[in-house]
């Protein structure tokens, strides 16, 4: 769609491009976070991932909060970038710890995979 491939777009999100292609084919699932960085890379809004779902139209209830939570995510990219380097190396890990804990990851394969 924008001339790129897998293996650019799974490096820009920093998955391998075989994890790129799970997600893709439904494989395994998308989190939120993850989908939005893929729709920026993409440069698409994320409610484009899920048109034709339900019959349901881009001016629903349902679309406009999920555009609000995009919202949300690019104004907190916005302030983690105001982070000085070090501190945000720092975030930066204690996020994916919390994420990994909150998903069950450690230990795991997918956990060091990632």
């Amino acid at each position: 769609m924008v001339g790129a491939t897998q293996h650019q777009v799974a490096s820009q999100v920093g998955v391998r491009f075989q994890q790129l292609q799970k997600y893709e084919s439904g494989q395994n699932r998308i989190g939120a976070s993850r989908l939005w960085q893929i729709a920026n890379v993409l440069d698409v809004p994320v409610a484009h991932f899920f048109e034709g779902l339900s019959g349901r139209s881009a001016d629903t209830d349902w679309s406009q909060q999920l555009l609000g939570a995009e919202e949300e995510a690019r104004a907190l990219v916005r302030a983690y970038y105001g982070i000085p380097e070090p501190q945000r190396r720092q975030l930066l890990n204690l996020a994916r710890t919390m994420s990994e804990g909150a998903h069950g990851l450690h230990g795991s394969a997918s956990a060091s995979a990632a």
